[in-house]
């Protein structure tokens, strides 16, 4: 099965984000991929406000993702936001949610591992979700994960424990010292953790365009890859937008966890 990471710099207008997902997963599209992933926070970029453009799964920025899908004939991942929690009937809170559309694939996830750490509190306008979702799409079957998620290796073994031969990470990694070679670090080390492959797909950095971050928001650092059952990083971007691709065979899968039975061989502790 192609896939296809678009590694995207998003900004505040909903509009803009929107077209620029229908430009990549055209791309994507043309060029062979059944799957067109893209990164956390497409609907709106972090360090802009979120709680007034959360809607629900069936409003009106989720379906037209859904009728780009469709009109395609492919699968998408993209990140938006739902409505959280409420209070005297206004949205408190947002969700940190994943939606999955395309041919015979209707799925989401909302991220479970909020990003409280290096200066910046996700939990202050978010809530967590509660558990892991899988969707098959092509024939395979493929995890859900969101950006801080990837530090934990629990969500991705549950995942691969639900028959995930693929864990589709969506992220706007945050920039720093070191930042760059832990997000590296962390999708291979949960590709062999679990025997399967990683789609790690982040925001570009906007440094690569000239645009210096602003405070503790996480906009990106680049640097997507897929990375192989055994580790091996297969294809990477640097921090600039683009888009890969990447043949994914679950007869890898299969041999890997044959070498390498990490998932048979665990113990609950």
């Amino acid at each position: 099965m192609r896939v296809a990471l678009a590694q995207v710099i998003t900004g505040r207008d909903l509009a803009a984000n929107l077209a620029l997902l229908e430009e990549y997963a055209r791309q994507a599209k043309d060029g062979g991929a059944e799957l067109v992933v893209f990164p956390e926070a497409t609907m709106r970029a972090f360090g802009n406000p979120l709680r007034d453009i959360a809607e629900p799964l069936d409003g009106p920025w989720a379906t037209r993702v859904r009728e780009t899908a469709a009109s395609l004939g492919i699968v998408i991942v993209a990140g938006m936001f739902t409505p959280g929690t409420s209070v005297d009937g206004e949205t408190a809170k947002v969700r940190n949610t994943l939606l999955a559309t395309g041919p015979g694939v209707d799925a989401s996830y909302d991220k479970i591992h909020l990003f409280d750490a290096f200066g910046f509190l996700e939990s202050d306008t978010v809530d967590p979700g509660t558990g892991p979702v899988t969707f098959e799409a092509g024939g395979l079957t493929f995890g859900l994960a969101t950006c801080y998620d990837i530090r934990f290796p629990a969500l991705f073994t549950a995942n691969a424990s639900r028959g995930a031969v693929a864990n589709i990470v969506c992220a706007s990694w945050g920039s720093g010292p070191g930042k760059v070679d832990q997000w590296q670090l962390l999708a291979r080390a949960r590709a062999v953790d679990t025997t399967s492959y990683v789609l790690a797909c982040g925001q570009g950095d906007p440094a690569s365009q000239g645009v210096e971050p602003k405070g503790a928001a996480p906009t990106g650092v680049g640097h997507s890859a897929v990375v192989s059952p055994l580790g091996e990083v297969l294809e990477t971007l640097d921090g600039a937008p683009g888009l890969l691709f990447a043949d994914l065979n679950p007869a890898v899968v299969e041999d890997a966890r044959l070498k390498l039975p990490v998932l048979a061989n665990r113990r609950d502790l």
